[in-house]
């Protein structure tokens, strides 16, 4: 219990920090397939191209470390 305690800490941690620098990481939210529209007094913003992104590299990193776990 302890150790799942140490890496949910972590990775809370993890995501407060890319949460932190995520305005600051180029291109991520323009990216082509994102859409934006802008009305008179308000604005509607679709991420899809970033949120395929980030599913891809979530999903690449969270199999790596399950298979690490695993050996």
């Amino acid at each position: 219990m302890g150790r799942w305690l140490i890496v949910m800490g972590l990775v809370i941690a993890a995501i407060g920090l890319a949460m932190t620098f995520a305005q600051r990481v180029p291109l991520l939210g323009r990216l082509p397939g994102d859409i934006t529209v802008r009305g008179e007094g308000w604005t509607f913003y679709a991420p899809i191209a970033t949120s395929i992104l980030l599913s891809i590299v979530l999903t690449v990193g969270l199999s790596l470390f399950a298979w690490l776990a695993r050996r």
